[in-house]
């Protein structure tokens, strides 16, 4: 199920152990978990916590997460995958962050662009969607940029960093290539 995926500029690697240094630096950073559910992380063994929890949901085919890496660079630059995975009803939910680094220079689409031909080619996913806070322009850019369609607003569906929030859902059907 976790197979190494291949973009232009970037390749998506399954989340390893080995990968919690720099992801750390990235998930500690105000400005990229700004739009994230989770609050910056102080140690770096939160983030070698947070990727034993990805496994462990990949294993059970519930979750599908990667580090991205810059292929010249040989540099990670953030992480994305399937937050949620129904294969009953062959559905998948994407989520993606990038090390402020990378951004506004087309990472993010090429990444989101990975994720829908393997959920679809290889996952036979239906459906993938993405729920994004409406503050978040440059990930509804990414989004709406790969043909994803925006389905409406969930009032008040998420609990982040101790406050509700509205978020927005977007998808792509499997038709709609």
């Amino acid at each position: 199920m976790g197979q190494p995926l291949q973009g232009e500029r970037i390749c998506l690697i399954p989340i390893q152990l080995a990968h919690a240094p720099e992801l750390f630096k990235i998930w500690s950073n105000p400005k990229i978990t700004e739009f994230m559910n989770i609050d910056p992380f102080y140690d770096e063994k939160q983030a070698g916590e947070m990727i034993v929890y990805l496994k462990n949901l990949a294993k059970e085919q519930k979750a599908l997460r990667y580090t991205i890496f810059h292929k010249e660079q040989a540099k990670i630059m953030g992480s994305c995958g399937f937050n949620q995975i129904d294969t009953h009803n062959q559905h998948g939910e994407i989520g993606y962050e990038l090390d402020e680094a990378f951004w506004r220079q087309g990472y993010g689409s090429e990444v989101v662009e990975q994720l829908v031909n393997h959920g679809f080619s290889y996952l036979h996913m239906v459906r993938i969607s993405a729920k994004v806070e409406a503050a978040n322009k440059a990930s509804i850019h990414v989004l709406e940029k790969n043909r994803f369609q925006y389905e409406g607003t969930l009032r008040k569906a998420e609990k982040s960093k101790g406050t509700f929030i509205d978020l927005c859902m977007y998808a792509r059907l499997k038709h709609d290539q």
